[in-house]
């Protein structure tokens, strides 16, 4: 018989939640904390652009390869041993590109860095052991929200961090350090050994031939504009993601305990929550690299933007959406509660529509930025809200981790897209200024950039509205679960979405 201990659901969740929330944060700060100083990290390491790009693209490979890989283990060995494992893992990394001179170990860093982001998937499926029915949606949301939060702080604090004559980029790894050591000490602390690790083997082969896939297709599409989309190194990353990707999908088939069980990939509502995420990585990306480089025009010369400096971007512009993108994620949760996660995500695309079409035609007064910005800062945090409540009503209970790792690449490789994009169309269309002797953006490409954002919500919107079902049967246990619950029986029966 299935015992419960007293400490995982009759005390209060909110000590979890907060220090769930916490390591949610650490993700996404390490994340955007290098991107406001790749000119400086590119002055002191004394390599060029190509070389410093790598500090990101490290990064995101990490995150692609052990994101999905520790969403399992954490299913089958542990949830709370693999998130104090992993957050010490992101303690070494921190430190070690805290303290190098060199690249090549900047890059190992980040690469250490980048395996952290298996956090978030890891404390969503704690979360769903550990809290409560009436408040998991609630939980799942703040804890989601904590993602946009962190990408704002993190921007805020390196420019504080790097302001003056004399920038230091070491404190912005030194930061990162300290609020790791604090979420792991807060995890190891308030997170209970709850949950029933399922065991069994990992599936190295579909890990491998998975992370294999996905290196190629992120390398493909981040290195894109520095390559180039026509080159031979693109084009081989591209068609060998594709060839990869059948490997993958032919050995998941046959293995005995796939690392992705194929049925839960392909199942409606995973496919479409996982659709959903694309779309909304794609516009949080957009959102933020649009309107940093926007502000930062210099406009007695262009006419247009704020000659904001990337402190005053990141404080006057970003700040405002990352502080309303955390004070909406409870909304989102009671939105989800009270009219189910569907509509919850195509409200929230709805209102990202209205804000990028703000920043589209209406990017003239700074309070037009801040307040469309707000707007696609809910959209966002609304989207994060949703997706998290979508797996867990769509899943077993031993695949909440696996599935929501894959939900969480699918925003990765969204935010690469749009990465690749933005930067693509900012550089194809550009107007020489003899005055200072530089190419700049023309304005035209900003609105088109915003254009084809507030586009990809109003996929994201019909994906919720049409590809969603409001009732359907979630996806049984491919193999017989060890202990019955209440909760694995709740999951036979049709959810509400």
């Amino acid at each position: 018989m299935s015992h419960v201990p007293p400490s995982a659901k009759e005390r209060g969740s909110t000590p979890l939640v907060l220090a769930l929330g916490l390591a949610a944060m650490v993700v996404a700060m390490a994340q955007t904390q290098v991107i406001p100083i790749l000119a400086l990290l590119q002055k002191e390491l004394h390599t060029g652009a190509a070389g410093v790009s790598w500090v990101t693209t490290a990064a995101l490979l990490s995150a692609a390869v052990f994101t999905p890989l520790l969403g399992r283990v954490g299913d089958q060995y542990g949830k709370k041993r693999t998130l104090v494992t992993v957050l010490v893992v992101m303690v070494i990394g921190s430190v070690i590109a805290a303290i190098t001179t060199s690249l090549a170990l900047l890059i190992v860093g980040r690469v250490l860095q980048g395996s952290a982001t298996a956090i978030f998937p890891l404390a969503l499926s704690v979360l769903r052991d550990e809290v409560k029915h009436e408040k998991l949606h609630g939980a799942m949301a703040l804890v989601s929200g904590t993602l946009a939060f962190g990408s704002g702080l993190s921007l805020v604090a390196t420019g504080l961090l790097t302001q003056g004559s004399h920038p230091n980029y070491h404190l912005v790894f030194w930061f990162s350090t300290a609020l790791t050591v604090l979420a792991l000490a807060a995890v190891a602390v308030v997170v209970p050994h709850g949950g029933s690790p399922t065991g069994g083997r990992i599936d190295f082969l579909g890990a491998v031939t998975l992370a294999l896939f996905l290196v190629l297709l992120l390398l493909g599409i981040s290195q894109g504009h520095e390559w180039g989309w026509s080159s031979g190194r693109i084009v081989g990353c591209l068609a060998g993601a594709a060839a990869t990707a059948v490997v993958w999908v032919l050995v998941e088939l046959r293995v005995a305990n796939p690392l992705v069980d194929m049925r839960m990939f392909v199942h409606r509502q995973v496919l479409f929550t996982n659709l959903a995420g694309l779309f909304v990585g794609f516009a949080a990306f957009a959102q933020f690299i649009g309107i940093s480089y926007l502000v930062q025009m210099p406009q007695r010369i262009t006419g247009y933007g704020f000659t904001a400096t990337v402190l005053r971007a990141s404080v006057e512009y970003l700040l405002p959406s990352a502080l309303i993108a955390l004070v909406a994620a409870p909304v989102g949760g009671i939105l989800v509660r009270r009219i189910g996660a569907r509509f919850t995500l195509a409200v929230g695309a709805l209102v990202g529509i209205a804000g990028f079409a703000w920043l589209a035609w209406g990017h003239g007064a700074s309070a037009a930025v801040i307040t469309a910005g707000m707007l696609t800062g809910i959209a966002i945090s609304f989207g994060y809200a949703a997706m998290p409540a979508l797996i867990a009503a769509s899943v077993p209970l031993h695949q909440t981790g696996i599935a929501n790792g894959i939900n969480s690449i699918s925003r990765s490789v969204g935010s690469s897209i749009a990465s690749a994009v933005v930067t693509s169309l900012l550089a194809s269309k550009t107007v020489t200024y003899a005055s200072v002797g530089v190419a700049l953006p023309a304005e035209s490409q900003f609105t088109l950039s915003f254009v084809i954002a507030a586009v990809a919500l109003l996929l994201a919107a019909a994906v919720a509205l049409l590809g969603l079902s409001k009732h359907h049967r979630p996806l049984t246990a491919s193999r017989p679960m060890a202990a019955s619950s209440p909760v694995q029986a709740a999951e036979a029966a049709p959810a509400k979405l």
